[in-house]
């Protein structure tokens, strides 16, 4: 103890300057020998006056400003040091000491570090240049300090050159924990990393996200400041201001279980391997070295509040650097943590979710405002930066949304009230198709059920109409991919047998009316019902099965609607789909031509007339399909072909078989073979006559005569007997046979067989 009341006044004689060097034992604070010396760097003065002489000279300068907190660690360890001395703790090992006052200046720093690096016993105090110091004793084992993070940077480079472990009780610069630049640091507070993160985190916790900050314009304030500006960009802080204030030596505590520390330590060689194996209990905790030099400890979070005008300082929470948590006493310190919420500190208010943060001119990232999401995105939490998109085309959001809604299915459902009625009419058509099958096999030895082809034409035609009007229900409800390939062939080959049928009794009536030789020679070579039947829908099985087989249709998502999706059937190829209606009405053009040529039937019997109208009906359907279909889309789509099907399909089928049924039924007597054999002989007589008068014209050269033809049978004999005579004006007279009764009842019946 004596030699402590001897350091003080070596130390405060002069409290506010003190002496400069002269020499090299001048340059030692307080040193005691021993086998292993530990080194201390301590800034018992807060500064070091500058050079009032010109030029500057190469002089350890004088230090002022005393610091009494630092002067009394500096005998706490000294103090350390001898306990252990005087106790059993290393037998037969003394420890000595060098301690140096750093002024808080990095260049007398880097002075007393230099003493630390000389050999060991040595008369001199000279640093050997060495490429390998494996062998090399230093001075000292170990060194204490410094306080400041500037000062320990500096030392810590030179000490790294021997690998003197080094233990700051005060420097906390995140850059020390880099074991690169300086392997053999230690210290034992945590790295401002903790530090700063304990702030953004109590920060983040409060809610607030405007905030100034103060730093000490030094390497410690500035390295921390980096920091604490990197962790608050992270939680959304913002900076409104940042304040350096000049460096100053503030109050620390020294910890002096680092001392207690290098008592445990008995050799001399792998002291700093030993070290980081240290662990230290303290209050029942653990607190032991990391892999960065830094000891885990823990923060205390201070509460200042200002009462009766008395600022009251408790401690509110501890911070828990290792798990990066706060640590509560009670739950009313935790409530008071919490409350910290109520005090404003933000530059913008909070955006809501369905809201998103729109930077505004200003540099910061905290200063924005809140606009609404757009359509097809959305916002579900608090403050976001950015609108997530509804990733999958069948979901969707409206403006300010917080969530994604499914897009709503669309299809032609059974239910819909347009479907509904287009089922109706199918139904009838189905009905309509089943009576007329009753009314033909009730009455099938009439004429005019044979006339219409026999029982066996009519129910292939029937059951084409019952086939189409059943196509029908493929188009309504959800589709299918067999909904879809079922419906254009069922409709198509269906159309296809009865267009063809239908065009086989064109050809047979028109044969049967015709009194033009060369034209009947003609349709009876083209007259041949069963292989024409066959040939025209066979073509038409051979188009859909390549349709089906090569483009297939298949069912389809429309997205054009921007809340809904749309099930429809894609045709799969748009020619394939043309060319199969193309060959329909191909062979509709054909049955139209025919049934034409034969309007002119006899009147009871105009089925050339009805069919005509038919396929008039089915062109004018057809045709105005093709720009309705092109222009509409939506769930009515089908709704738009079904209409087209059943006003083609009812137009033919009532066109061919109505006519037929009103005879049945209201015209009973028209329906008799007498009544019918009586009509075709009417009209056969005046189509020969016609046949006659058209023969005269053709052998008129001039175009201007209008022939004025005079019937010379004035008798009823001379008709009897053939004899006719025909005078035409300015020409010889020209005599004719004509048809004796027995000849054209004879021509009258093979128009009926052909019929």
């Amino acid at each position: 103890m004596a030699f402590v009341i001897f350091l003080i006044p070596c130390f405060v004689v002069g409290t506010d300057i003190a002496f400069s060097c002269q020499n090299a034992d001048d340059f030692v604070g307080a040193s005691a020998p021993g086998d292993i010396i530990i080194g201390g760097l301590f800034a018992v003065h807060s500064e070091m006056l500058h050079p009032e002489e010109e030029p500057i000279k190469p002089v350890i300068q004088n230090c002022a400003g005393f610091e009494i907190q630092v002067f009394l660690q500096t005998l706490a360890m000294i103090h350390a040091i001898e306990t252990v001395n005087n106790s059993t703790l290393l037998s037969g090992v003394t420890l000595g000491y060098e301690i140096y006052d750093t002024c808080a200046e990095v260049t007398k720093a880097m002075a007393s570090a230099l003493r630390f690096l000389s050999k060991f016993n040595s008369s001199e105090d000279a640093v050997q240049f060495k490429c390998n110091y494996s062998d090399y004793i230093p001075r000292v084992k170990a060194v204490t300090g410094a306080s400041y993070s500037e000062v320990s940077m500096a030392v810590s480079r030179l000490l790294a050159l021997q690998l003197i472990p080094q233990v700051s009780p005060a420097s906390s610069a995140e850059i020390l924990s880099d074991k690169i630049r300086f392997p053999s640091f230690f210290r034992t507070i945590p790295s401002d990393f903790h530090q700063t993160r304990a702030m953004t985190h109590l920060i983040y916790e409060s809610g607030w996200n405007w905030i100034g900050v103060i730093a000490t314009d030094d390497d410690n304030g500035r390295f921390a400041l980096e920091s604490f500006g990197v962790q608050a960009m992270v939680n959304n802080v913002c900076i409104a201001f940042k304040e350096m204030l000049p460096a100053y030596l503030s109050d620390s505590t020294f910890h002096t279980k680092v001392d207690r520390a290098i008592e445990k330590i008995v050799k001399e060689t792998r002291l700093l391997e030993e070290l980081k194996k240290v662990t230290v209990i303290d209050d029942n905790k653990e607190v032991k070295f990391d892999s960065n030099g830094d000891m885990s400890t823990s923060y205390d979070v201070l509460l200042w509040k200002e009462i009766d005008g008395h600022m009251e300082i408790t401690t509110m929470a501890e911070y828990d650097a290792e798990k990066g948590g706060f640590i509560f006493e009670d739950e009313e310190k935790k409530k008071d943590f919490l409350a910290l919420k109520k005090v404003q500190s933000t530059c913008s208010q909070h955006c809501k979710p369905g809201q998103v943060k729109k930077v505004t001119e200003s540099p910061h990232t905290c200063c924005y405002e809140c606009i609404y999401c757009p359509e097809n995105h959305y916002s579900n939490q608090t403050d976001m930066d950015y609108c997530h998109r509804c990733n999958n085309k069948t979901y969707w959001a409206p403006i300010n949304s917080t969530t994604c809604y499914r897009k709503t299915i669309y299809f032609l459902a059974w239910t819909d009230w347009f479907a509904i009625f287009l089922l109706f009419l199918s139904a009838f058509g189905v009905v309509l198709v089943l009576s007329i099958c009753v009314i033909f096999t009730k009455n099938l030895n009439t004429p005019v059920v044979k006339a219409s082809g026999g029982l066996t034409v009519c129910y292939i035609i029937l059951f084409s109409h019952f086939l189409i009007f059943l196509s029908t229900l493929f188009f309504i409800d959800v589709p299918t991919e067999f909904k879809c390939k079922t419906r254009q062939a069922l409709f198509g080959i269906s159309f296809t047998l009865c267009v063809s049928c239908i065009l086989i009794k064109s050809l047979k009536i028109l044969l049967a009316f015709s009194f033009d030789p060369k034209l009947q020679n003609f349709l009876k070579c083209m007259y041949k019902p069963i292989p024409t039947v066959v040939t025209c829908t066979g073509i038409q099985v051979i188009i859909c099965t390549f349709w089906l087989i090569f483009r297939t249709p298949f069912v389809n998502q429309n997205f054009s609607i921007p809340r809904a999706i749309i099930l429809e059937c894609n045709e799969g190829s748009i020619v394939a789909f043309g060319i199969m209606l193309g060959y329909i009405a191909a062979l509709a053009f054909i049955c139209f031509i025919f049934a034409f040529k034969g309007r002119k039937l006899p009147e009871n019997y105009n089925e050339a007339k009805f069919i005509t109208f038919g396929m008039l009906i089915y062109f004018i359907a057809w045709i105005v399909f093709i720009p309705v279909y092109a222009t509409t889309f939506g769930k009515y789509l089908p709704a738009v072909e079904i209409i087209v099907v059943l006003i083609s399909n009812y137009g033919i089928l009532c066109c061919t078989f109505l006519p037929k049924c009103y005879i049945i039924i209201y015209k009973q007597e028209t329906n008799t073979k007498s009544a019918f054999l009586k009509m075709v002989y009417t009209y056969s007589s005046k189509s020969a006559g016609s046949v006659a008068v058209s023969q005269v014209s053709l052998d008129s050269k001039s175009s201007s005569l209008q022939a004025t033809i005079t019937d010379s049978c004035k008798t009823e004999n001379d008709s009897v007997n053939g004899n006719c005579h025909f005078q035409v004006p300015r020409q010889p007279l020209i005599k004719g046979k004509v048809l004796p009764k027995s000849a054209a009842r004879t021509m009258i019946r093979k128009r009926v067989s052909s019929i």
